[in-house]
């Protein structure tokens, strides 16, 4: 071979190394991970350490005066987004949470058959879902019973609480008196 054959080759050889490697710096640039400064998913039954510089607890209005007022059919509108979660029928099957049927004054994390967490089993020795458990609860999950497993966000508007609170005490065979005050 004459050396402008030579040429040619090592010319081949040169273009598919620095081909592949500036596919090399692509492939790393598009498909490096960097791991986040904090992790995305709280891993439950760790052991979390009190702290006193921590947010102050947040004072939740309460629903007992909007009671009286709000309507079953207003917190049927707001309890759409609880349906993907829970069956609200009397008997229904427990989903990814249990069953609301019957909520009002029963005890918490008492359904039979629902594998509750263990920070809502322990949060709920010897209470029941009264008015204001209901409110706290709905207001901010996490916050009300830190540790629950519960993803949702939470219904800030005490209006739209009330009304859910409502339609939740219409689920009952004998709905429980409402309220005073």
């Amino acid at each position: 071979m004459d050396s402008f054959e030579w040429n040619k080759v090592f010319a081949a050889l040169l273009t598919v190394a620095f081909v592949l490697l500036g596919l090399n710096f692509l492939s790393d640039g598009l498909f490096s991970s960097k791991n986040p400064e904090k992790a995305g998913y709280e891993i439950e039954g760790g052991a979390v350490a009190a702290t006193s510089s921590g947010p102050a607890e947040v004072e939740v209005e309460s629903v007992n005066a909007l009671l009286a007022s709000a309507t079953p059919e207003a917190g049927l509108k707001a309890a759409k987004k609880c349906t993907a979660c829970h069956t609200m029928n009397e008997g229904g099957a427990n989903k990814v949470g249990p069953g609301l049927y019957g909520i009002v004054n029963r005890a918490i994390a008492s359904v039979d058959g629902f594998g509750y967490s263990g920070a809502l089993k322990a949060y709920g020795e010897g209470k029941t879902w009264t008015y204001e458990e209901l409110n706290g609860f709905l207001y901010k999950p996490k916050a009300h019973v830190k540790g629950t497993s519960m993803g949702f966000a939470g219904i800030k508007k005490t209006e739209e609480r009330a009304a859910m609170i409502a339609y939740l005490r219409s689920l009952a065979a004998d709905p429980a008196p409402l309220p005073e005050g």
